[in-house]
């Protein structure tokens, strides 16, 4: 009677697991050539976040740096024109993998609680030339569309979208950029 009713318990909770959104597949990623990665990309689109929740534009600099590690300096123009900016430095979660990286900004808290403050940062598509990007979280609750130029064709947009679709993101809630 007992391992009938352990086997039960067992099977409810592999049922309640296996329906949970959390449990899904991550999402796909794919490997990045830092150096062509590096330089100024801007936010086409985003999920919404809560410490953009004023941006109505944003961009993200990129640079290599010699130990292997990424200078990261967000920009981002809120509402009333005024510009904010963040600095951080990017690293890989496992050595050898440049599409998983771990990033963190320098501001009072990160200094307060390093590790809580390190952000997930997965490459989730870059085309062949590296002009767009798509990056995740592997929770789903962030996404970025990112390009070289503040604007792309119709159709690349519709490629980014149906790319994030399938990798598992909600795109009806992205807040799109605004023009100047």
């Amino acid at each position: 009677m007992r391992s009938l009713l352990l086997s039960c318990i067992t099977l409810a909770l592999a049922g309640c697991a296996g329906s949970s959104e959390e449990h899904r597949a991550p999402p796909n990623t794919q490997q990045v050539d830092l150096k062509r990665y590096q330089g100024t990309w801007y936010e086409l689109a985003r999920l919404p976040m809560f410490f953009q929740r004023n941006c109505v534009q944003s961009e993200a600099h990129y640079g290599l740096r010699e130990d292997g590690r990424i200078d990261v300096s967000n920009r981002c123009k809120e509402k009333d024109g005024e510009w904010n900016q963040a600095q951080g430095i990017a690293e890989a979660q496992q050595p050898g993998r440049t599409d998983k990286l771990w990033v963190r900004f320098d501001n009072w808290f990160s200094r307060l609680a390093p590790g809580l403050t390190k952000g997930e940062y997965w490459v989730l598509y870059h085309d062949q030339d590296y002009r767009v990007a798509l990056v995740g979280h592997p929770n789903r609750e962030y996404l970025w569309l990112l390009s070289r130029s503040e604007t792309v064709s119709s159709q690349t947009r519709d490629q980014l979208l149906a790319i994030a679709r399938k990798q598992g993101y909600d795109t009806s809630k992205l807040i799109w950029r605004q023009a100047d």
